[in-house]
């Protein structure tokens, strides 16, 4: 596939283009309903509905409620946990958040527990690897994250339970699993079902969006691979009609072929006690190539809008989805443990061909603008390379209580990747897969907890997810310079260059490193004492005897130090370890912490294939005061999109395709190979601690210049003009040093390219 010269939103990326990431101010009131089209005005408003995946196989309902309550019942009578239920709305809500107290879980007694009455597929001393492919993501969903089957429509030749009220029989069956809080997260997972398609009757839906021809299609244009399909909005203000009407002039060809003439109405289920009706609005994501050109017709933005029956559009963020808002589900009674986690939409990954044409059409559509932009030549893995721009919607939601963000779908992000070479997984995905989603977002209240929980249900039971492995050397690692720095009494100078150079030396003897210097987290104070005073060598002794408690200080801080320097003592040590021990990457943009997590590929067959993925969060956002001392309302995105993690997730994603042809090469006992796999690994790694530093820069002057922004827009309202230029001028000083760190990093981005290029050529 060949791609178009590099091209940025804010112009031509050249080799000189130091604007390399680029955050842009949202637009003000007056202009944020304006599309391209400055004639047009955009007053409908959407906010996150659920995603639609297609599956090769769903298994019978009672199989998924049966496991249900087995985890249950595990959960409450084994307690695997210490849980506490803090009310975060103060009212007594289901929607409490459920914080694990992390005492953590006996894995052997919990799996010995999990696996009575029968053997069960481990014994409680053996733990099997974990093999991601062919695997159910329903079962995945249930025990590695919680989540529980909430409705169901399932094929019945005399209607009964199978497809809810309709009573007509279907070929499909479909499935809706969300989180404890079901206005959060919505999945609906899709299979054809058993019947064969000859069969009169039972190869049409009534409902368009469960009908097979639909999967079959989807499945014919994606390499007959499972995915993600779907994208549901819900119309929160405005009018789904209004929506259909610019794609009809504007974008005819997106328009499905159900919906050419309007949208689809159904009349709302009597079982909901909801009058009325519900409208769909199906079109296609993507153009083939350019915009305004061929269609894409693999994958599918979905707009719901209910109304009461006369005509008055509901379905704002109020609004009660106990069951999914797209018709036709039967709800499904659901019972959650005191693990499980509530979570919400925060953002949807896409990977297409033109990535300006899709960010246009959504502008003139629904009035998407640009909020973030990742430019060519920064987010490089070796010689791939690509592009990413953040594109949403300018939801006027804000809240001063952090619980209120956390839980809010009307802030819609869509970033939008498109790949610059033909080397790295966005090229793969779309030469394997085609255009389509990457990965889903999805935010959490305690993000160490959530995937704690999940890394140890998958350990105890054998299901779930596993995570992106992640270098012990992006948190931290023991090495010279740090022990040197301990303090040697009341005059804090440092330890001799022999003397530390000791304690490095017996901390490998002793076991208490790894060979690339990362300290084991499972050491104590007392461990780390006992085996330093066994290992050090004499001439050292006297000097480490007269530092140890400083030494000891220094090696369990060097586990997180690099975590340190963002965060410094804003969490505690536990939390840190509890980030290190679970793999989760932080990121910081003024006050506000991002955690981020991704789980590895789902939906796969094979090893190495090109597959979608998760992504979970935790925003932590700070509490701002303005000029006076009040309160400033906490928006939606605090901690924005992981600037410094983006090529980190990058790099970790070669790194384990790497790491695939390292584990390829050993099984045929092909050395050279071998060779080049491991090579391979080492440059994608030496990269991400290259380029972690230059991104820390980055992301704080890019902290110090949009909160200047802020401070110069509020002192303008307050005709403040002397503190408006203080704060431009620092503006202007954040921008400066943004651009030279970008420099930076597209040079080292350009010597690990050259790095890769040679290497690969040397083996050619």
């Amino acid at each position: 596939m060949q791609y178009p010269k590099s091209k940025s939103l804010f112009g031509t990326a050249t080799s000189t283009d130091i604007d390399l990431i680029s955050s842009t101010a949202s637009p003000t009131n007056n202009d944020k309903e304006k599309t391209s089209d400055t004639s047009q005005v955009i007053k409908e408003q959407v906010s996150f509905s659920h995603i639609h995946i297609y599956v090769d196989h769903l298994e019978d309902i009672a199989i998924y409620k049966q496991l249900e309550q087995k985890v249950t019942h595990f959960a409450q009578t084994s307690d695997p946990y210490h849980c506490s239920t803090i009310d975060d709305n103060n009212d007594g809500s289901s929607t409490s958040v459920q914080r694990l107290v992390m005492e953590g879980a006996n894995i052997n007694k919990c799996r010995s527990i999990w696996n009575e009455p029968s053997d069960g597929e481990y014994d409680s001393e053996s733990e099997k690897p974990f093999i991601t492919q062919k695997r159910d993501v329903v079962k995945q969903l249930i025990m590695g994250l919680g989540f529980r089957v909430t409705g169901m429509r399932y094929p019945s030749s005399s209607g009964g339970d199978g497809t809810g009220d309709d009573g007509e029989a279907v070929s499909t069956r479909s499935l809706l699993l969300t989180t404890r809080d079901p206005n959060g997260v919505q999945f609906v997972v899709s299979a054809l079902g058993e019947v064969e398609e000859e069969v009169e009757g039972l190869t049409m839906d009534h409902y368009d969006h469960f009908d097979a021809a639909t999967i079959k299609h989807f499945y014919k244009l994606h390499s007959n691979r499972q995915g993600i399909a779907t994208l549901g909005f819900q119309v929160s203000s405005g009018t789904i009609e209004a929506i259909h009407n610019r794609y009809k002039q504007r974008h005819p060809r997106l328009l499905t072929q159900e919906c050419l003439n309007g949208v689809i109405q159904y009349p709302n289920s009597e079982s909901t006690d909801k009058k009325g009706t519900t409208k769909v609005l199906e079109v296609y994501a993507y153009y083939q190539d350019e915009k305004g050109g061929d269609a894409d017709c693999g994958t599918r933005l979905r707009f719901i809008q209910t109304d009461d029956g006369e005509g008055e559009g509901q379905g704002g963020i109020e609004t009660d989805r106990s069951c999914c808002l797209l018709p036709g589900f039967k709800p499904v009674r659901a019972t959650y443990d005191n693990t499980c986690f509530p979570a919400y939409f925060d953002h949807w990954v896409s990977n297409v061909v033109n990535r300006e044409g899709f960010i246009e059409t959504l502008e003139e559509t629904l009035g998407f603008t640009p909020k973030v932009d990742f430019n060519a030549g920064v987010v490089a893995a070796g010689e791939a390379q690509i592009e990413s721009t953040v594109t949403g919607n300018n939801s006027s939601f804000s809240a001063l209580q952090k619980e209120f963000v956390l839980r809010d779908q009307s802030q819609v992000y869509l970033p939008i990747n498109n790949a610059v070479t033909e080397v790295g997984h966005v090229h793969g995905f779309l030469e394997e897969v085609g255009q389509g989603i990457q990965h889903i977002a999805s935010r959490v209240d305690d993000l160490a907890a959530f995937v704690q929980r999940g890394n140890d249900f998958r350990r105890i039971t054998g299901e779930g997810f596993t995570f992106l492995k992640i270098p012990r050397s992006y948190y931290g690692v023991l090495t010279i310079n740090q022990l040197r720095q301990c303090g040697q009494g009341e005059t804090q100078s440092t330890l001799s260059l022999s003397c530390a150079s000791s304690i490095i030396d017996a901390c490998g003897k002793s076991g208490m490193i790894t060979p690339d210097a990362a300290v084991d987290l499972s050491l104590s104070r007392s461990d780390i004492l006992d085996r330093l005073r066994s290992t050090i060598d004499a001439e050292s002794s006297d000097e480490f005897a007269a530092n140890e408690d400083d030494i000891v200080d220094s090696i369990l801080k060097s586990r997180y130090s690099n975590l340190y320097n963002l965060l410094g003592d804003n969490i505690s040590t536990d939390l840190y370890i509890a980030l290190i021990r679970n793999q989760i990457l932080v990121d910081v943009q003024g006050g506000d912490i991002l955690f981020q997590i991704f789980t590895s590929n789902i939906l796969q067959r094979k090893v190495g294939e090109e597959a979608p993925f998760l992504e979970f969060i935790q925003r932590v956002c700070s509490e701002c005061n303005d000029a006076e001392g009040e309160s400033v309302a906490i928006k939606a995105g605090c901690g924005g999109f992981g600037i410094r993690n983006f090529l980190t997730l990058f790099l970790s994603i070669e790194v384990g395709k790497a790491l695939v042809e390292v584990s390829d090469a050993k099984s045929v006992g092909d050395p050279i190979m071998l060779d080049l796999a491991e090579r391979k690994v080492e440059l994608f790694t030496d990269q991400l601690n290259e380029s972690n530093p230059i991104l820390t820069e980055i992301a704080d002057a890019m902290s110090a210049e949009g909160d200047a922004l802020n401070r110069v827009q509020q002192a303008e309202v307050k005709g403040d003009r002397a503190a408006a230029v203080e704060f431009r001028k620092r503006m202007e000083e954040a921008r400066v040093s943004k651009e030279l760190s970008n420099v930076k990093l597209m040079s080292c981005s350009a010597k690990y390219n050259e790095l890769m290029k040679s290497l690969r050529l040397s083996r050619n």
